[in-house]
């Protein structure tokens, strides 16, 4: 199994036996955004506990599926367990940052920074990089995504636009690497 189905199986084993084989199949039959739906719509259905973490796995989920924007406001209705997990959703705090400082200020030109995931242990976060539209709105997919330091002024790293994972797996690791 790859890691991806490890981490949905066990994303899935958060609801009753018959649900979950559902949110399963439909991993198995390629149908993750249906699956996502059954897995968010069970988690708040059931008022089941989740771990911080757990929930930013499953925005990133969402986003790698392209179902973030319309599983966020359900995602972030979760219950989370009492105690503070290493990663903290923080979608919806309001705040953009306008540019970056660094190496990587040059692929972010024009790009708006919205924080997404946070390591609660060092303060990393990580960022969604948007276009704004002509419209004035940020384009609906991301074109990078950014681990900043804690002040969110200089990026740590870079990541292509279909990498939410990558990302997200490098912020776990940055402390749990650490001496």
């Amino acid at each position: 199994m790859t890691d991806e189905t490890v981490i949905w199986n066990r994303l899935a084993a958060l609801l009753p036996e018959t649900e979950a084989q559902e949110v399963k199949d439909c991993w198995n039959i390629g149908e993750q955004e249906a699956g996502l739906g059954l897995l968010v719509s069970g988690i708040l259905g059931h008022q089941v506990l989740i771990s911080e973490t757990d929930r930013a796995q499953i925005s990133v989920l969402a986003e790698t599926w392209g179902e973030r924007e319309a599983l966020t406001p359900q995602i972030l209705q979760c219950r989370v367990e009492g105690t503070p997990g290493p990663m903290k959703l923080i979608e919806g705090d309001g705040n953009t940052v306008p540019e970056a400082i660094g190496e990587a200020e040059q692929d972010l030109a024009s790009l708006v920074l919205v924080p997404w995931i946070t390591c609660t242990r060092c303060g990393h976060v990580l960022m969604r990089a948007h276009s704004r539209e002509s419209w004035g709105d940020l384009s609906y997919l991301a074109r990078h995504y950014v681990i900043t330091t804690p002040n969110r002024a200089t990026v740590l790293q870079l990541f292509a636009a279909d990498s939410a994972d990558a990302a997200f797996v490098s912020l776990q690791r940055a402390c749990s690497d650490a001496p």
